[in-house]
């Protein structure tokens, strides 16, 4: 296969890579005038990368229509001010459609989610992800890796096999086997994003990635911008100034295995007046008691 001229998404994807949340009425579905302002929030907050249907973004409680209904959103209302990179997942036929969709939605690439078959072997996920990568040769895509069992050197064959797998999102909690699995799988070859958000960017830059995910960029997009400009200049200092900053909010988001992670976010948006905090199950709205101890934690950020 011809290797496909994917140079601007590379760059998009060493960089903040954010994942809005998706908003919702009080009764239920999309508030998409909320949605729009949330997006146009972050772009003329001078993030240039967006993935709708992301984790943060509630991909597993939307619907088929919903997630198609978000990609054409964010692509409308980015118009080119921003690379798109579609959450797509599930199994393989609604994987392809999903991307499929993407493409004639005008995204440049895909982000597959960790496949949630509870039998995965390391050749099925390369067939996966190739199914995928093969029915969209134009797009980039970039596997969403939270399997501490996948070897770099299975990436490194699913790189071979598509030219247009161009980065990963590794989000397995380790940063030496971070660094490992990268070196194993391809430094060069791939864009390496940490897939952990802001407390993990230090860490993971360190041991070769350029880009990270970010759901707290939805709440302060100058904070975020700040850590990643640290990152590159190499300041660890100013970076870990940042992560200092951040580390309560985001340790609220992790706590019970991240149980509150969009909870926190969209609470604290909810705080800013931005969009109501209501979430669907699995999720759930944050307690009474613990509103007010998120509204101060984001008071003192530059919003």
């Amino acid at each position: 296969m011809k290797s496909p001229d994917l140079t601007s998404s590379r760059d998009a994807l060493a960089d903040i890579v954010a994942i809005p949340v998706t908003p919702f009425t009080a009764d239920g579905t999309i508030d998409t005038a909320a949605h729009r302002a949330l997006l146009r929030r972050l772009l003329d907050g001078g993030v240039r990368t967006l993935t709708p249907n992301g984790n943060t973004g509630e991909y597993y409680a939307l619907s088929p229509d919903e997630r198609r209904a978000v990609t054409e959103l964010t692509v409308e209302e980015a118009a080119g001010e921003a690379a798109i990179l579609v959450g797509i997942g599930l199994e393989v036929p609604t994987a392809v459609a999903a991307a499929e969709h993407a493409r004639a939605a005008g995204a440049g690439m895909v982000m597959v989610h960790q496949p949630v078959h509870p039998y995965v072997s390391q050749d099925g996920w390369i067939d996966y992800h190739r199914a995928i990568a093969d029915a969209v040769p134009e797009l980039g895509v970039v596997p969403y890796i939270r399997n501490p069992l996948l070897s770099g050197e299975t990436l490194a064959r699913l790189g071979e096999l598509c030219p247009n797998v161009i980065g990963a999102k590794y989000a397995v909690p380790d940063a030496a086997r971070f660094a490992a699995f990268a070196r194993d799988a391809g430094l060069e070859r791939f864009v390496w994003v940490a897939g952990l958000a802001e407390l993990y960017a230090p860490s993971y830059f360190a041991g070769g990635a350029t880009g990270f995910t970010s759901g707290l960029v939805n709440v302060a997009p100058a904070v975020s911008l700040g850590m990643l400009e640290a990152l590159r200049a190499g300041d660890y200092a100013g970076a870990m100034k940042v992560w200092e900053q951040i580390r309560p909010f985001e340790e609220l988001r992790a706590a019970h295995q991240s149980a509150d992670n969009v909870t926190v976010v969209k609470e604290a948006l909810a705080a800013l007046g931005l969009c109501r905090r209501d979430i669907r199950p699995p999720s759930r709205a944050l307690p009474e008691e613990q509103r007010a101890a998120v509204a101060s934690l984001v008071a003192g950020w530059a919003i």
